[in-house]
């Protein structure tokens, strides 16, 4: 394709990269310069500000890795353009000001950001321009895995063979993002990034928690993690191994390529040890199946993927809503986890499942609190995993665990930290209680001072959420 004696304005959103990016390439194979543009949305923005989320981590991440964005950009010739306000009002601006023919971003599948583009793709057209949105975050999208019947998947399993009999090749190339010379624009006026302040918010305790921002800081985490992909089966459930990849943050803000990264894990899956690797391409695929799910029910930000699962009547606890959001239940490892995230924004997997199904089957409270609480405080927050995998523990999503699955804290604990050292990391307070009791210190017979007794008695708890599913006229198998 021939480029047009035309320009284009790239519009960075969730793909904070300049290689293997669909929106860039097409514009920089359909005309002759190319501008580039960030938005801190304030209709992103402002509802943090306006829940004292002051000091909020994700945003300094992300405010990093578009300085990064930008020095990439200007050593290419080019620069990223940076405003803040509504996008809504700032890229049709933008676009006029700068004379493009169409504005270039890669597709959002969540359910605000559908509203967002649609009204952009509006203002664009009615001033003579074009709005194109791009393939980027996922391998396959939107109809694209359908059942025989033609209808969206409910159950995950089929879903991913079909997803895995569809995967070729042609699907992990990379899109050529090279530019020929003169085809950046620089930004007509220096325009860094604004600094926390002007944006409203604090600086954090980031540059401490060893998650490094950008391009660079991605490709490492996952040059390391290929390193050891091999035990990742093995180790992947246990919080006090460096097992796991912590690509998570990077994967939401699109400074690695899902491309990249499933074919990677594809290719060490073919490997004799490639057990590792293909455990973890499985879960990159749940995040497709979740991204799916979104797309088709976009519902499920507010209701159960079960609508039956609607009529739970859920406990009003303030309480201990509170005590589990700050650690406090009396159950170490959900305390432990729950600490983690509070001082690292980031949780491990499994502890995620853990804690998401004692607030849900332990305390009964709603599973959405518990999803608004995460959506505060993870460092790589996507609204179709955390909807998913709280909805999965809750027994009201798509192809959840049954409801009468019921995680006991304690055993849980027991397989997963079997020697307390992920507990003890995160709660000093129980550094002395020995092994035998770590994971339940009140039968102690001196308990240790100045950590809480359980909040609820499982076996006790795990009656009453019996009882409350077991209400429902047609309770989700």
């Amino acid at each position: 394709m021939t480029a047009d004696d035309t320009s284009a304005l790239v519009w960075f959103r969730r793909d904070l990269r300049d290689f293997d990016h669909a929106a860039l390439s097409l514009a920089l194979r359909r005309h002759a310069r190319v501008h580039c543009a960030f938005v801190f949305d304030t209709d992103l923005l402002d509802p943090l500000l306006r829940r004292g989320l002051v000091a909020d981590r994700r945003v300094e991440f992300i405010l990093n890795c578009v300085a990064a964005l930008d020095a990439a950009l200007r050593a290419r010739g080019g620069g990223l353009i940076v405003r803040h306000g509504r996008a809504v009002d700032e890229i049709p601006r933008l676009a006029a000001g700068l004379g493009a023919a169409a504005v270039y971003a890669n597709r959002d599948h969540e359910p605000a950001a559908r509203v967002r583009d649609a009204a952009v793709a509006a203002a664009l057209a009615a001033d003579g321009r074009v709005f194109r949105d791009c393939k980027d975050q996922v391998i396959f999208e939107r109809a694209e895995i359908l059942t025989q019947a033609g209808t969206p998947f409910a159950v995950f399993t089929p879903y991913a063979r079909a997803w895995r009999a569809r995967l070729t090749p042609a699907d992990l190339v990379a899109h050529d993002c090279t530019a020929r010379p003169g085809q950046f624009v620089s930004p007509a006026t220096v325009s860094s990034a604004p600094s926390l302040p002007a944006l409203g918010f604090a600086p954090t305790d980031l540059a401490e928690l060893r998650m490094p921002p950008g391009m660079a800081g991605g490709a490492a985490l996952l040059d390391d993690f290929l390193d050891r992909i091999d035990r990742y089966h093995e180790q992947r459930d246990f919080p006090a191994l460096k097992g796991v990849s912590y690509l998570s943050p990077h994967l939401r803000c699109g400074t690695v390529s899902i491309r990249q990264l499933v074919a990677a894990a594809h290719a060490a899956s073919l490997l004799p040890d490639g057990k590792g690797a293909e455990t973890w391409l499985g879960e990159l695929i749940w995040r497709e199946f979740y991204q799916m799910v979104l797309w088709w029910r976009p519902d499920v930000v507010d209701h159960c993927w079960r609508r039956e699962c609607d009529a739970l009547v859920w406990d009003e606890a303030p309480e201990l809503l509170a005590a589990w959001r700050e650690g406090r239940t009396g159950y170490p490892l959900v305390d432990a986890a729950q600490r983690q995230l509070l001082q690292s924004g980031w949780m491990h997997n499994r502890l995620r499942m853990v804690s998401a199904s004692f607030l849900v089957k332990d305390l009964g409270i709603d599973w959405r609190l518990g999803a608004a609480h995460f959506a505060d405080w993870l460092l790589d927050y996507d609204l179709a995993a955390n909807n998913g995998g709280w909805q999965w523990c809750a027994s009201t999503g798509c192809d959840a665990q049954p409801w009468f699955r019921i995680f006991n804290p304690v055993t849980q604990s027991e397989k997963f930290d079997p020697q307390g050292k992920f507990i003890r990391r995160y709660l000093p307070e129980l550094a002395d209680v020995p092994d035998k009791f770590i994971h339940a210190p009140w039968r102690m017979a001196s308990p240790p001072a100045g950590y809480p007794a359980p909040l609820v008695d499982h076996a006790r708890a795990r009656e009453r959420t019996l009882a409350r599913y077991g209400r429902l006229k047609n309770p989700p198998t």
